[in-house]
């Protein structure tokens, strides 16, 4: 399995009652089908996850999975504190149809889980127990929690571990991984604004929340990239450079919907406790996205 190209991480839509919104799920995976994605990963931290139920996440998955063009790879966010409720969300989005899933590191317990042994523990007894791959999901700003390269090149070598999603957006650290993990372990990165230096160093691809609201832009850096056209990668990186921050690291998901309904796409509204972006927030966004459409 190639773990290349772009993939994006698909927002949740829901309606104004709060419930999943199945006729938006189908409206903005069908517009995706429609671009160069490499494929989907559902119910990852852009998704909200971590406020969504179980039944709810099932949901997604079997939602996605039936509007989803038959050349998009399939992953599933399944990552829970416990190594039982992963491997069982798990292997029942495999059934499903889903080809790799993408794990988070577990946070809550810091005092005892922020260590490397606690880490590769928890990755190799899932990884042990599941039908498809795992795609490690390395993102220290929200869980607290980063893994070294010291240790994702030793669980390189577990033969159900794929590769890892590196949201840090540490550049060096992405090329550490590259050169010392396993020679089949793909690196995929989960910041847009240092895309194109990413792959620069190594990098298979990018899962990019940035991508929900303007999949052609990154797509773009993907191919010039892929032609060996570097100059036009750093040229696309620069355009999207603001838009990028502003949908992740300033405004995050209730910004990111925001682009999504300028753009074309469905976002909608955001679960408690998240709120909506205000009106300053939204003038900034779309000035951002005037020249980056879907």
């Amino acid at each position: 399995m190639k773990l290349q190209g772009i993939f994006t991480p698909v927002t949740t839509p829901f309606n104004y009652d709060g419930e999943i919104y199945a006729a938006k799920v189908e409206y903005n995976v069908t517009k995706w089908n429609k671009t160069a994605l490499a494929g989907y990963a559902v119910c990852g931290s852009t998704g909200e996850s971590v406020l969504l139920t179980a039944d709810e996440k099932l949901k997604l998955f079997e939602l996605v999975a039936q509007y989803a063009a038959p050349d998009k790879l399939l992953i599933c966010g399944t990552g829970a504190e416990s190594v039982r409720e992963t491997v069982r969300l798990t292997n029942l989005a495999a059934e499903m149809g889903y080809r790799a899933a993408l794990v988070t590191t577990p946070h809550y317990y810091k005092n005892l889980l922020n260590n490397s042994a606690a880490q590769a523990l928890y990755f190799r007894t899932v990884a042990d127990q599941t039908k498809i791959p795992l795609i490690v999901y390395n993102i220290p700003q929200t869980t607290g929690v980063d893994l070294p390269a010291a240790t994702m090149a030793e669980l390189s070598a577990h033969p159900n571990i794929a590769g890892i999603k590196e949201s840090s957006g540490n550049v060096a650290k992405v090329m550490q991984m590259v050169s010392d993990a396993a020679p089949d372990f793909q690196v995929l990165v989960g910041s847009a604004p240092v895309l194109a230096p990413s792959l620069a160093v190594g990098a298979s691809g990018a899962v990019l929340a940035y991508a929900n609201a303007a999949p052609y832009s990154t797509i773009a850096i993907w191919e010039a990239h892929r032609q060996r056209e570097y100059a036009a990668a750093l040229d696309w990186q620069r355009r999207i450079a603001n838009a990028a921050v502003l949908v992740t690291t300033k405004y995050g998901i209730p910004g990111l919907k925001y682009a999504m309904d300028l753009n074309g796409y469905y976002g909608g509204p955001v679960r408690l406790p998240l709120t909506p972006v205000g009106p300053a927030a939204k003038k900034e966004i779309g000035e951002a996205f005037k020249d980056l459409k879907g």
